[in-house]
């Protein structure tokens, strides 16, 4: 199946559920009003408020979310040849996790808080790419996983301090919320800030798909392609970073969709990347927006999304393992 039939067949379901997520809410909004508000039409002024100015970028970003943290976890897994990797395998999560909390404790405004853990998360994993050439391991996969593991761990001592550190009656519970993940105060600026850097790592990642994709051959299998992993590895690893760290710095710590979200899409395309990373952009989109749609539907008060995506998360890709009974580059 070809890349283009695939996204028009995954298309339909991803509209489907944003114009679901956006009229579902306390203030529901029929297909009839989102049209017309969208249209211009202004005769209802508290729903024109709901739609535009809370809803639809929530929606939004809950779906570039779902996209990002997606196509990073397929990049990874190709990169690093192993159907186990995550987008926060280099320590870019806690490293962006470390920054926010701190931004936290130091009472520092909400944009401030997100760009610092934007440039912690890209810190952290600018130290673990130094740490393994210093090592004469950045070529090596396991090197540069081992440096990850070992600089989030430091990262996440660096968390735990800061909660430690934090006044209990307001600092702590901000954190604990943001490390849990959730998108209950995003704003369009949010978005608008995030796009960017979006933009710009997943741009070389779709542009140069076919030649990632050889990477899962190997290192000589792709050099005797003409292919030098080396550079290319790096370059994968640089833009799936920068992705998800302007997604950690949105919306917190939300695990499982970046190593869920590509085995789902893999039945569907197989291991080839140039398929993979279109597909898994979309069902990352879609099932995200489904997910904070959940968030804020289910209950009283709202669900932190890392909850929701681990309870999901671990029973389905328990399903998924089951399921696949051949391996997963096959």
């Amino acid at each position: 199946m070809s890349d283009r039939r695939l996204s028009l067949l995954l298309l339909p379901g991803v509209v489907a559920a944003l114009l679901l997520a956006v009229a579902t809410g306390p203030y529901g909004l029929s297909p009839g009003q989102i049209v017309a508000i969208l249209l211009g039409e202004r005769s209802d002024p508290q729903a024109v408020t709901v739609l535009l100015n809370i809803r639809l970028p929530r929606v939004l970003a809950a779906a570039l979310l779902g996209a990002v943290l997606a196509s990073a976890g397929a990049a990874y897994q190709t990169v690093f040849r192993n159907p186990l990797v995550s987008p926060d395998i280099l320590g870019v999560s806690a490293g962006a996790g470390f920054g926010a909390v701190l931004g936290i404790l130091l009472g520092l405004p909400v944009i401030a808080i997100q760009l610092l853990g934007f440039g912690t998360g890209l810190l952290t994993v600018a130290l673990v790419l130094g740490l393994s050439l210093a090592l004469r391991g950045t070529g090596q996969v396991l090197v540069m996983v081992l440096c990850g593991i070992a600089i989030g761990a430091l990262a996440g001592a660096g968390i735990s301090l800061v909660k430690l550190l934090a006044d209990p009656e307001e600092q702590l519970p901000a954190i604990t919320f943001w490390l849990m993940g959730s998108l209950a105060g995003i704003k369009r600026v949010d978005v608008v800030l995030a796009l960017p850097a979006v933009l710009v790592g997943l741009a070389p990642l779709l542009a140069l798909r076919w030649r990632i994709g050889i990477l899962a051959m190997g290192e000589d299998e792709a050099l005797a392609m003409g292919v030098d992993a080396r550079p290319l590895r790096l370059m994968v690893v640089a833009c799936a970073t920068l992705m998800t760290a302007a997604a950690v710095s949105m919306a917190g710590v939300i695990g499982w969709i970046g190593l869920m979200v590509p085995h789902m899409a893999r039945l569907l395309t197989g291991p080839r990347f140039d398929r993979l990373l279109p597909a898994s952009m979309l069902i990352g989109a879609g099932f995200m927006v489904l997910v904070d749609t959940a968030a804020r539907s289910i209950a009283s008060i709202e669900v932190p999304l890392g909850i929701l995506t681990a309870v999901l998360g671990a029973p389905v890709f328990v399903g998924l393992l089951m399921r696949g009974s051949r391996g997963w580059s096959e």
